[in-house]
């Protein structure tokens, strides 16, 4: 991943020299930051076998809702940031719940949650753009800190502790047993639906704070924001090398499959090309990535 990501960043800048500037990458920050955060919260989906397919309704729902609180002498930072959090934890709570109690399939219960989610998000705004938010709310992706954009320092520090999580403390390393072999976690003794609900709670949790960061670079709560997202980030964790079977990957390979993205995202724009063909880009690298990954398992 690495020798590829240096690879394609050395074409880029042979072909457009404007790639390497200060400008161009505080730009790619600014634009994975938010992917990031949602593939790290989908990596501990991926890694007990399951997935989300409702990210990008609840980073819209969470947005909406934290600009809501986020309107000038209202109510401090603190509070439209928690709120948001909050919606996402919400729904990725109910997720897990559903999945582990009503056993029922993953990919329909957060596929109904990605249509819940989003009719919520315009009844809520009553389908138009939530603005007129603080200053202190727009800084939050607006800003940085010694050169260094704000989202790039959240990312950073969402997967600095999500690794650290995954891989030092007893709950993590859970997600792995419960991914790896699903009976023998449950014979050893481990609380595999509580462990499940554990991981579509941080995920929804971490997409509430991504729909918080994008409201605050866009400026407004938009209910129609994060369509396709959730495609991106599952594309960029299994190019990451985290299994779609479960049990295998990291934070580590997630946020390199990050950036992998984001400088193709990047490297396609500077080159002209046109938004429809990186459609096609996209859905080849996504596919060739699982093609891939089921190559190696087997």
């Amino acid at each position: 991943m690495v020798l590829a990501l240096v690879a394609l960043g050395a074409v880029l800048a042979a072909l457009r020299p404007q790639f390497l500037t200060w400008a161009n990458l505080v730009t790619v920050a600014r634009q994975i930051s938010i992917n990031g955060i949602l593939a790290v919260g989908v990596t501990y989906v991926l890694l007990i076998g399951g997935v989300d397919l409702s990210l990008g309704s609840v980073v819209a729902l969470s947005g909406v809702v934290a600009a809501s609180f986020a309107h000038p002498g209202d109510y401090p930072l603190v509070v439209p940031v928690a709120a948001g959090v909050a919606v996402g934890l919400g729904c990725g709570l109910i997720n897990g719940v559903v999945v582990t109690l009503g056993r029922v399939a993953p990919f329909i219960v957060t596929l109904g949650m990605m249509t819940a989610a989003r009719g919520l998000a315009l009844v809520l705004s009553a389908g138009r753009p939530v603005s007129n938010l603080s200053p202190e709310f727009a800084r939050l992706a607006g800003g940085d800190l010694l050169g260094v954009p704000y989202p790039m320092l959240i990312l950073g520090g969402v997967a600095l502790l999500s690794g650290l999580f995954l891989h030092n403390i007893r709950l993590g390393r859970y997600l792995y047993a419960v991914g790896g072999n699903e009976t023998a976690a449950r014979a050893c003794g481990l609380r595999v639906g509580a462990i499940k609900t554990f991981a579509y709670a941080v995920c929804g949790a971490l997409a509430g704070l991504a729909g918080v960061v994008l409201a605050s670079r866009i400026t407004a709560g938009q209910p129609n924001a994060g369509v396709g997202y959730e495609l991106d980030a599952i594309a960029a964790v299994v190019i990451g090398g985290t299994s779609l079977s479960g049990g295998v990957g990291g934070v580590g390979g997630t946020v390199l499959g990050t950036l992998l993205m984001g400088v193709i995202n990047n490297g396609l724009d500077l080159l002209n090309v046109s938004s429809y063909y990186q459609q096609i880009v996209k859905g080849l690298i996504i596919v060739s990535a699982v093609w891939l990954d089921q190559r190696t398992k087997r």
